[in-house]
């Protein structure tokens, strides 16, 4: 968020949590992009704010209520106040649970990360909630390629490598409709977090529906190794997709990741890469479709 924004979100999550009867002397900011994370004290809330045109927050809430009702490892609403949206100066707000880190998330062991997520995927199988499917997202990255009006920087060979890229890979991860549930959408380490109750995914917006193997491209490469059942030729197939992804992101005019240009620069390189490397060694041809339990 810009500034101006910054400090408008803040004083909606002061204020709505303060009309709660919780006590709020400070306001810490812990995460600003498209939503502003802020820890209030001394109440210990853990505020989520957005501004109320995405229209997320509902479903959002509503998604992690039933999923910790089912035992799933995800972080838990605030429990002293109503689990809903509170909305305020036109923000969305949101209340929960704070939770004090006791290991640094680029040390979680691979097999931990694994299990959680699975345990996660397990629980939402059980779920009948309507969400987009992950090549929407993929036409999203498409429409923003098209678009050199909101993308002036990218060069045009990068431009047409991004697009190929996503149109022959969303075709080919979109062939395994039979292999598709409810998914996380995002779950990379940003999105874990690493409590006394053991690892907690936060941050269900980007929920979609699509194989298993699409939310593993999201977490480090390790991880894919302990989860059981997995096509590695389809994980590959999404890891590629996921970084053309978020590589067509990176250069949206208005993109607000810190050094982000940099690395949409670099993950250029890397595209180019897999895929000289994948004609190299015949991986370019569409992967085996896997089998599910």
């Amino acid at each position: 968020m810009k500034v101006p924004e910054v400090r408008r979100a803040v004083d909606a999550a002061v204020s709505t949590v303060s009309a709660l009867g919780l006590a709020v002397d400070d306001a810490v900011v812990l995460h600003d992009s498209n939503k502003l994370t802020l820890r209030l004290l001394p109440c210990d809330v853990l505020a989520r704010v957005a501004p109320a045109a995405h229209q997320v927050a509902r479903f959002e809430v509503e998604l992690a209520r039933r999923l910790a009702a089912t035992g799933c490892p995800v972080a838990a609403l605030e429990p002293r106040t109503e689990p809903r949206v509170h909305e305020h100066d036109g923000f969305e707000v949101t209340l929960w649970t704070y939770y004090e880190p006791v290991t640094p998330r680029r040390e979680i062991p691979p097999d931990r990360y694994a299990d959680s997520l699975g345990r996660l995927h397990a629980g939402m199988r059980e779920l009948d909630v309507p969400t987009p499917h992950f090549t929407d997202r993929v036409v999203q990255a498409r429409k923003l390629l098209a678009d050199r009006d909101r993308t002036p920087a990218l060069a045009d060979a990068d431009r047409t490598l991004l697009d190929n890229t996503l149109r022959d890979l969303g075709s080919t991860v979109g062939r395994y409709g039979d292999a598709e549930q409810l998914l996380h959408g995002e779950p990379h380490p940003g999105n874990v977090l690493t409590t006394e109750n053991g690892l907690l995914f936060i941050d269900f917006e980007t929920c979609c529906r699509g194989p298993v193997e699409f939310d593993l491209a999201h977490a480090p490469e390790e991880v894919g190794e302990h989860y059981p059942g997995v096509d590695q030729d389809l994980l590959r197939a999404c890891r590629l997709l996921v970084l053309a992804m978020i590589t067509t992101w990176r250069w949206d005019r208005d993109d607000q990741l810190p050094d982000g240009r940099r690395l949409g620069a670099e993950w250029l390189h890397q595209i180019r890469t897999a895929l000289d490397d994948n004609t190299a060694t015949g991986r370019g041809r569409s992967p085996a479709r896997p089998s599910r339990p």
